[in-house]
């Protein structure tokens, strides 16, 4: 097996601008909620069996991205203060970085051996510097490997975009590269979709997420497991009889929250909690482009020695309640929460860390489309619809949020085979994910496991 050390060699980097100008003195204020994800930052990695750049000849990459930023000011726009101390972006065209790399190993050797610290080798985000005028929140990053595979990394300030924007972005990249039309165009208002409001609530249960926020500092790492349709299938039916109406995600959040805290040992009479990151477009009718961060976090919690006694069927109940019991003025509570935390001028207060301190789990439950929607013949992805032609869809996606500390973090999206197979990343304290990976109870699901530093 190669070396890992410096398995991937960035040879060039350019700028890409939008092939449309703005108009002069455009800005992109930014809401309270993006805003509050400002010690973070967002990597996706969508990975290709073939390389459709033809060896990195550029020129149709960049005609066809070009077109697609033109639509989206805020992202080709550099970061600014306003008078009040907040940031807002300055819609100058200035463009989006492009990088690209050379990978000394296949595709497959790269799944199989690479772990979570070297696949963000493929998304580097330089940090923003002081003064941002001249920083590029986002930048795309090329990765050919040996035999012609390509990964194609997307990184951005999380406060300019979410997981569902950044994923957007890049299918509606592709959708143009197909010469197709932009299925879900952006939308941008962020201050009249999302703001604070004239009565405001502060008062609801979700709000204890942000009231509990503490730091922690440890070496984590990430490996990421694929369960099948069929297996999903039959673990749902395992649990039908506590949770009828349980989704995947219900299944597998309760099955890595039971498993970690398992790992983590008895509390006694402290609790295991488990922060839920969920998208609420649909649940407010905003239009699933809207352009910004749109999520919820909640907690979840259980007595020490109530989660070990608990059966499976009856955490994934829990978890299912909890989603589903998470009402509209939830989201406006938050919202209302984070605006009355400003400063003298209306200054938004510092950003804290939004995953964690808990055990943080994120539902991508929301980007699978269900069957006989939009001509879908079966449960499908819109991740894994991102095609630069209609013959080669990813393989694998990953999804991985910069600055995170605390007791770790799951992801749980659709996977690349339809119905309701799925992918979950986890990123634990070393040890504790060492364990996880030889847990049999995750193992007797059999899981193809990527990414975790294992060939």
């Amino acid at each position: 097996m190669s070396s890992k050390k410096g398995r991937v060699t960035v040879h060039s980097k350019l700028t890409v601008v939008p092939s449309k100008q703005i108009r002069p003195g455009t800005t992109h204020p930014l809401s309270t909620l993006d805003h509050a994800m400002g010690l973070h930052t967002l990597h996706i990695i969508f990975y290709y069996r073939e390389n459709l750049f033809h060896s990195f000849d550029l020129d149709p990459l960049r005609e066809s991205l070009s077109e697609v930023i033109s639509l989206y000011p805020p992202v080709t726009g550099r970061l600014t203060r306003v008078d009040n101390g907040n940031w807002e972006v300055k819609c100058n065209d200035a463009g989006v970085r492009v990088i690209r790399a050379r990978v000394e190993v296949t595709l497959d050797e790269w799944l199989r051996s690479a772990d979570g610290s070297e696949e963000r080798d493929l998304t580097m985000l330089e940090e923003m510097p002081h003064n941002p005028n001249m920083w590029s929140p986002f930048q795309i990053q090329i990765n050919e490997f040996e035999g012609g595979g390509v990964a194609i990394g997307l990184s951005c300030s999380h406060m300019h975009a979410d997981t569902t924007s950044a994923t957007l972005l890049f299918k509606s990249w592709t959708e143009n590269r197909r010469k197709k039309p932009i299925e879900h165009p952006p939308f941008f208002n962020p201050q009249q979709a999302l703001c604070g409001r004239p009565i405001p609530n502060t008062h609801t249960k979700s709000l204890k997420y942000h009231a509990t926020m503490s730091k922690a500092s440890v070496t984590t790492s990430t490996a990421t497991f694929k369960f099948s349709n069929s297996v999903i299938q039959q673990c749902l039916t395992e649990v039908h009889e506590d949770c009828p109406n349980a989704t995947p995600f219900d299944l597998l959040a309760a099955l890595f929250w039971a498993r970690v805290a398992r790992l983590k040992g008895p509390k006694n009479d402290s609790e295991h909690s488990l922060s839920i990151c969920i998208d609420f477009r649909m649940q407010l009718q905003l239009p699933f482009g809207y352009f910004g961060n749109a999520l919820h976090f909640s907690v979840l919690s259980l007595k020490g020695g109530e989660i070990g006694r608990a059966t499976l069927g009856q955490v994934v109940k829990l978890v299912h309640g909890h989603v589903l019991g998470i009402e509209e003025e939830e989201f406006w509570t938050t919202i209302d929460w984070f605006e009355s935390q400003k400063g003298e001028g209306g200054k938004f207060a510092q950003p804290f860390r939004m995953y964690g301190p808990e055990l943080t789990c994120i539902s991508l439950e929301h980007m699978a489309v269900p069957s006989g929607v939009a001509g879908c013949p079966a449960t499908s992805s819109l991740i894994y619809a991102s095609a630069f032609d209609k013959n080669n869809k990813p393989v694998h996606v990953s999804y991985n949020v910069g600055n995170v500390e605390g007791e770790g973090l799951i992801v749980v999206m659709p996977s690349s085979e339809e119905g309701l197979s799925r992918t979950v990343m986890v990123t634990l304290p070393e040890k504790e994910l060492a364990e996880l990976c030889e847990d049999q109870a995750i193992m007797r699901l059999e899981p193809t496991m990527l990414l975790s530093g294992k060939s």
